[in-house]
């Protein structure tokens, strides 16, 4: 138990902000190269030059994003609540926690897996699809999210649950490796083993091998460092797992499914109303989300690293050390997420035109360029709203208050974007659309820092006043 007990340190002792970077750089890291690989699938798709390919591949986000709201349903859940039983000092119902959280995984993955092949295309028409993009979306969805959807849940859950005791760097390592080797395999796949016209499909399967791998290294790790960490995946602990606990969990996992499934829910709206709008605005709108993912990477990576320690802290009733976590935390975000939006909005057109060649001067090329460019110029405002939507959702997350987790994930989708969203559109079309995500973040923000702050003031835990 030595080396476990020596990781309560950072919970318990270390400095605010280095506690806060040693579990945020490696998560924010994994993050990033998680984003990257999937950048590099649509860069690599990209420098086909073909506009309906990467539509195609662009639909797919939707159907690829369940399977985080299932891995957030038991990582988020089962993680912030191992954290606070380590709080309360309770390791072996952490052990029962970390394991039903596992298995919980393994179904959820499996039925989605099964329920979306036998409902693949008349999904992808409701997302969009048109003639010429479905194709390439079914060779995409097929070998990442069918085939490959249950190892990288149960990947995603692992790496929280390691997260969320200490071993950030493992979660890290994890992730990051299944993205690097994605990275390499993509234009092998794509340029040189799969004959020409088969980029989107060879993608797909570089990613899905990538997803196995990362998989692999995950149970491994996971099931080492359960030896000594409060953590395990042994069935027999299902039966033991007091009620209570399962309650506990799926009062914060629950509305952090919902949280990404109604986001899941909103790019559905989105696509079906960009794609309207023809298929190279489709193709355009599909770079700009994967390039915003960018500092979305790096907001959740923070939010995620200081997610355990505010539970920890708030479970062991230190709550001066967790109010100070909670403040250092959100200095660090709005800071990073300022400097995202200047560099995002001057290189806007250099980095848009990363993801579509331009070499063979297509005219659709050059016309899918320009709407990027401009889409992406409105959109990165969203990126600091975005993190104060993210920063008091994962503060309520940790403290356990699933019913204001619920409420502000319902009211951030269902009352302020989507309507936003089909609003603006019949006011002023793609323009409109783009402008719905900052004004309908920052309205959600306000909302998200009330409840945050009357939550802590019922326990007179106000952030405000450490």
């Amino acid at each position: 138990m030595e080396k476990h007990d020596s990781k309560t340190a950072i919970f318990e002792t270390m400095s605010v902000p280095k506690a806060i970077l040693t579990l945020a750089v490696p998560t924010i890291i994994s993050q990033l190269i998680s984003v990257i690989y999937n950048l590099a699938d649509a860069f690599y798709v990209g420098r086909t030059g073909d506009s309906y390919k990467i539509a195609g591949v662009s639909l797919c986000l939707t159907v690829f994003m369940m399977t985080v709201a299932f891995a957030n349903l038991f990582g988020i859940g089962g993680g912030s609540l191992v954290a606070r039983l380590l709080g309360r000092k309770d390791s072996d119902e952490a052990r029962s926690a970390a394991a039903f959280s596992l298995y919980g995984a393994a179904a959820i993955g499996l039925l989605y897996s099964l329920v979306l092949s036998l409902t693949l295309d008349p999904l992808l028409r409701l997302l969009g699809a048109s003639d010429a993009t479905i194709l390439f979306a079914r060779q995409y969805v097929i070998p990442v999210v069918i085939i490959g959807g249950p190892p990288s849940i149960l990947s995603m859950v692992m790496a929280h649950l390691l997260r969320n005791t200490g071993y950030s760097r493992q979660a890290s390592i994890g992730l990051s490796g299944g993205g690097i080797c994605n990275m390499i395999l993509d234009p092998l796949f794509m340029f040189v083993l799969f004959p020409k016209g088969n980029e989107v499909l060879a993608a797909g399967i570089a990613t899905m091998i990538s997803n196995f791998g990362a998989f692999l290294y995950l149970f491994f790790t996971y099931r080492k460092v359960a030896r000594t960490a409060p953590l395990s995946a042994d069935p027999r602990r299902l039966r033991t797992i007091r009620p209570e606990t399962v309650r506990e969990l799926f009062s914060t996992g629950i509305p952090t499914f919902v949280l990404t499934s109604l986001f899941d829910l909103a790019n559905v709206v989105f696509n079906a109303r960009i794609s309207a709008h023809g298929d190279l605005q489709l193709a355009a709108a599909g770079i700009v989300m994967k390039i915003e993912r960018l500092p979305n990477a790096i907001n959740v990576g923070l939010c995620q690293g200081m997610l355990p320690i505010v539970a920890y802290n708030y479970a062991s009733g230190d709550h001066e050390r967790m109010k100070s976590v909670v403040r250092t935390a959100r200095l660090m975000g709005l800071t990073v997420s300022l400097v995202c939006v200047g560099l995002l909005f001057a290189l806007a057109r250099p980095v848009s035109g990363l993801f579509i060649s331009q070499s063979a001067g297509a005219e659709e090329a050059m016309f899918t360029l320009g709407f990027a460019a401009s889409y992406l110029r409105i959109r990165c405002f969203a990126s600091p709203v975005q993190f104060l939507n993210y920063h008091p959702s994962y503060c309520l997350q940790a403290i356990g208050a699933g019913r204001e987790t619920l409420f502000h994930a319902v009211c951030r989708d269902l009352v302020f974007y989507i309507p936003m969203m089909i609003v603006f559109d019949l006011l002023w079309a793609e323009t409109g659309l783009m402008l719905a995500l900052p004004i309908g973040e920052g309205v959600s923000a306000i909302l998200a820092a009330v409840l945050l702050r009357v939550r802590l003031k019922k326990h007179r835990l106000s952030p405000q006043k450490g």
